[in-house]
């Protein structure tokens, strides 16, 4: 375990995480050199966390800047060859982290390494096609090591040197479709994806861990919108469901105005985040 404690760091990216979920993945961990980006600024939280476990960088962002550019932002301080990313909420023995690095040497072509995930005991959701290839994301019930089109972005190992000499993350991605975005372009020079079996992760898929509920619904729906359809406008692939929202976004200005009226603000949040996005979106597509 020395030598790849030398040459991994562990990167964290927060927004609003609970402590004790933070301190579970960290107890596993703790012999790693950790680098946190915490998107909410939480100083308490900072306190706490270095109280109890070494952190060899705890950056606090004034404001939430995203997943992806958070994320780039811990790739440029590492100062070791290999990066693993992990969610908070992803829970990884130390053994675990020394079977990414053994398998990185072992599949030569390989440049993105990722575990399989596990909740409460089921296998779940990580590897398989690109999203336009199959939206519905099946779970792969694998028994053995397996090349994939993508991964998600939960917890990926990953050379430094190769992660930025593609560009790293698209930061016009917030939080949703940049893993997809990344495995594309690792395809795309002809690299290849690779899901391990022995590596098992516990991880609690897609819960936003923002606190307020209004707030979480117009993070959710507003970033997820534009995102897919950023995603779908690289490809070339967008016009079809750009069309369909923008059918419904007379419809979804009335149901604001339903919703206020009748103080249903959870729903009338919903609709003006989908408008938000689209709009945005409509300004990205009249400059090119």
């Amino acid at each position: 375990m020395k030598q790849t404690n030398s040459i991994i760091t562990i990167i964290i990216i927060l927004y609003q995480e609970n402590y004790d979920q933070l301190k579970n993945c960290l107890k596993n961990i703790s012999n790693f050199k950790i680098i946190i980006i915490d998107n909410d600024g939480n100083k308490e939280l900072k306190k706490k966390i270095e109280s109890e476990f070494t952190i060899y960088k705890y950056v606090l962002n004034k404001k939430n800047i995203g997943f992806s550019r958070a994320a780039n932002k811990a790739v440029a301080i590492v100062d070791t060859p290999y990066i693993l990313n992990i969610q908070a909420d992803c829970i990884i023995k130390n053994s675990d982290i020394e079977k990414f690095y053994q398998s990185f040497q072992k599949y030569k072509g390989a440049m993105l390494i990722s575990p399989t995930f596990y909740e409460n005991n089921e296998q779940t959701y990580n590897g398989g096609l690109l999203h336009e290839n199959q939206i519905d994301q099946k779970t792969l019930v694998t028994e053995g090591d397996i090349c994939v089109e993508s991964v998600l972005g939960s917890v990926i190992f990953f050379k430094k040197d190769y992660f930025q000499k593609i560009g790293g993350f698209d930061e016009s991605f917030f939080l949703y479709f940049v893993d997809f975005d990344l495995c594309r372009k690792i395809l795309n020079l002809q690299n290849s994806i690779v899901q391990i079996y022995d590596i098992k992760v516990e991880h609690a898929h897609g819960r936003l861990k923002v606190k307020n509920k209004f707030k979480k619904i117009y993070i959710r729906n507003y970033h997820f919108t534009y995102d897919e359809l950023y995603y779908y406008y690289k490809i070339n692939q967008h016009v079809k469901i750009f069309n369909n929202l923008k059918k419904k976004i007379l419809s979804y200005k009335i149901k604001i105005i339903v919703n206020l009226l009748l103080l249903r603000l959870d729903k009338l949040i919903y609709y003006y985040a989908r408008i938000s996005a689209f709009n945005k979106f409509k300004k990205l597509i009249k400059k090119t």
